[in-house]
């Protein structure tokens, strides 16, 4: 019997959620202090989880690594939050959200659960907006919005460059407050160590005080999953340097199958590498893409010139530049959705047209000259200036590039010493988000009963690509809309359960594997850091299963990821103790998971014989270079069951993903 059930309730789309949550079991308040739930990550999915679920009686032990939920990566988005308000009158409606978002995942994901995502939306934006989140406004004072890649709407709704942080800071409170009322127990510098399964029900976890080296014990009615994406497998991404897998894949080692491993997000906007000890890369928002244009000289020689240092890119002149995304795809210019734009700079780039002076000659321009000088005329012309002289126009353009974007252009500068006013920005693609992760049912339960799993640790929302703005969306709908009913429901039947117990042999046998796991590392005489090996998986994965992927080098990188974990575990060196802060010893257990899940990423990405979203098989390409999908043997979320350290041994169950609202069609930006 396959272990698939997706639970998608029956009827019409726009009534699926509605229906469901009307014929969900409930808990009364009065039973609702008897039960325990655990939240494992406090980013925006787990921090809006545990607040909420605190907020409704329930006694709520929230865990992060981090010292404080405000460190959740969650605070690193800057561009925006999607919502399906339709304030500028632009044609947006929640079935637009939905189609874009299908559409932009490359008809990769489930239907249900993006309506429901496009539904809550605006719930999203009237909740951020009660709490205090300075979202930006427009003159008459009505909230402002602008567009991301992948539609032609503005539904983007943003807090300068820095609306992760904001929209952080709003959980936050509401997550502070239920600690206050005693709700809510924070356990801060605690990483989770392993899940504990009893009698197939997720049951506790086990979690290491970072500062002390403690093992502790905590057990539960229902674990939430939300750790967020596994982008550092590649160990240069836009991730913060502690964001992990290993929460995740210890819910995958014990019975939680994974879903569509390979499908991973370039993002266009990154600054480029620079040297070989560069530890982590910077995102450039995406908003940036509504006023900057993307462009490289259209002659390689200016090209070469440039990375030379012999030639400055405002000394090309316009019928010179190339900008490519604008003359592939006129529709959406440089608005196209982000694996379109990433593939497109790569293409220019490998064909010699790159202009970053760094071992690749990767990187392309983010020039914003054009807006500057629009902007500045629309700002002249409202103040009465009719004819302003050329100085008076980049003044006032600088101005309104400088409000609208001020923050974002002040970290580039501080980070490369160029000034993005008077010169294009470079950027080129890296790895940003994971739109694969722990599969879920339309619940956003796992295979394991009582195991939620939430945000981007779950592969539920995006299909092979996300539309930008819509990481924060679901992070945020997961925790304040949807399992507050879905973990109610299942909780209904765990209110005559009593205390769960951690004296048990489950805790015992959960606990005494993370002891030899931890003992097996600082008892290795290796002579190589942690950080040695996790860079050569990051080569690895960045070179085969990156953004370019063939069956040669899949191969090639499930037998290179074979040798070096056997090396990793023969030579890696870990100092310090266990009972003690060890940062060695925790970058050591979690670059051992990636290395069993980069291997199955390769796998998937092997077994996965058509290009779509950011899974590109180079194989598999019309004459245009653009994907192609092959729907009558691929249309499925791939999830993934445990079957020891060995990825190719893993077994491979399919949900099929159905169209019955959506005409699936071949995606065009054009």
């Amino acid at each position: 019997m396959s272990k698939i059930n997706s639970r998608i309730p029956e009827g019409p789309i726009a009534d699926k959620w509605t229906n469901h949550k009307n014929n969900m079991k409930l808990v009364a308040p009065n039973n609702r202090p008897k039960i325990d739930v655990i939240v494992v990550g406090t980013g925006l999915a787990g921090g809006a989880a545990a607040a909420s679920l605190g907020e409704m009686g329930y006694n709520v032990k929230a865990f992060c690594f981090q010292d404080s939920p405000r460190r959740a990566h969650s605070i690193a988005a800057q561009g925006g939050i999607n919502a399906a308000k339709n304030y500028q009158n632009d044609g947006d409606s929640v079935y637009r959200l939905f189609y874009d978002t299908i559409k932009g995942g490359d008809y990769r994901a489930r239907e249900a659960n993006v309506h429901r995502l496009a539904e809550v939306s605006g719930n999203i934006i009237d909740q951020c907006v009660a709490q205090g989140v300075p979202f930006a406004r427009e003159y008459g004072g009505l909230l402002d919005n602008r567009s991301f890649g992948g539609t032609q709407v503005q539904r983007t709704f943003y807090a300068a460059g820095q609306t992760g942080q904001q929209l952080l800071l709003g959980a936050y409170s509401a997550l502070s407050r239920q600690v206050g009322l005693g709700r809510v127990k924070m356990y801060h510098r605690h990483e989770m160590m392993d899940l504990v399964v009893v009698d197939s029900k997720a049951r506790g976890i086990i979690a290491r005080n970072l500062v002390t080296g403690e093992i502790e014990r905590h057990s539960a009615h229902a674990v939430i999953i939300a750790s967020g994406g596994y982008g550092n497998v590649y160990f240069l991404s836009t991730n913060a340097m502690g964001s992990n897998v290993s929460a995740a894949w210890k819910v995958h080692k014990r019975g939680a199958l994974f879903a569509n491993p390979c499908f991973v997000q370039i993002h266009p906007t990154c600054i480029p590498v620079h040297g070989t000890n560069q530890s982590k890369l910077t995102l450039m928002s995406e908003s940036l893409r509504n006023s900057g244009r993307i462009w490289v000289p259209k002659k390689k020689e200016d090209a070469e010139a440039i990375r030379s240092g012999n030639l400055k890119p405002t000394q090309i002149p316009e019928e010179e530049r190339d900008y490519f995304l604008e003359r592939r795809y006129p529709a959406f210019g440089n608005l196209v959705p982000r694996d379109v734009a990433s593939r497109a700079a790569k293409e220019r780039c490998d064909a010699g047209f790159g202009i970053e002076a760094n071992d690749t000659n990767e990187g392309v321009y983010l020039d914003f000259a054009s807006e500057i000088k629009s902007k500045g005329r629309q700002a002249a012309f409202a103040k009465g200036e009719h004819s302003p002289s050329e100085e008076r126009i980049l003044e006032l353009g600088k101005k309104w590039i400088e409000e609208k974007y001020g923050n974002l252009f002040q970290m580039y500068q501080k980070i490369t010493d160029e000034n993005p006013y008077e010169t294009p920005m470079k950027i080129y693609p890296a790895v940003h988000y994971t739109m694969g992760g722990v599969w879920v049912d339309y619940n956003l339960q796992s295979t394991i009963e009582g195991c939620f799993v939430a945000g981007e640790a779950n592969f539920s929302d995006h299909g092979a690509n996300r539309l930008g703005a819509s990481a924060l969306m679901q992070g945020l709908a997961d925790g304040y809309f949807v399992l507050p009913y879905t973990v109610s429901d299942y909780l209904a039947n765990e209110i005559r359960t009593g205390k769960i117990s951690t004296d048990s042999p489950e805790f015992d046998a959960a606990e005494n594997d993370v002891k030899e796991s931890i003992n097996r590392f600082l008892n290795n005489k290796g002579t190589k850091s942690v950080d040695y090996f996790h860079k050569r998986l990051g080569l690895i994965m960045w070179n085969k299963v990156g953004m370019g992927r063939n069956e040669k080098g899949l191969n090639e990188a499930i037998e290179k990821i074979r040798s070096l974990k056997e090396e990793f575990y023969k030579d890696v060196f870990v100092p310090g103790s266990a009972d003690e802060l060890n940062p060695e010893l925790e970058k050591a257990l979690r670059v051992a998971d990636f290395l069993e899940l980069g291997q199955l990423m390769a796998v998937d990405a092997l077994q996965r014989n058509e290009s779509c979203g950011g899974h590109f098989r180079e194989e598999y390409q019309d004459s245009e270079g653009e994907t192609l999908r092959d729907d009558e043997n691929f249309k499925y979320a791939a999830a993934w069951e445990y079957a020891g350290g060995e990825a190719t041994e893993a077994k491979l169950h399919k949900e099929e993903l159905k169209y019955e609202f959506i005409k699936i069609a071949a995606r065009n930006y054009k």
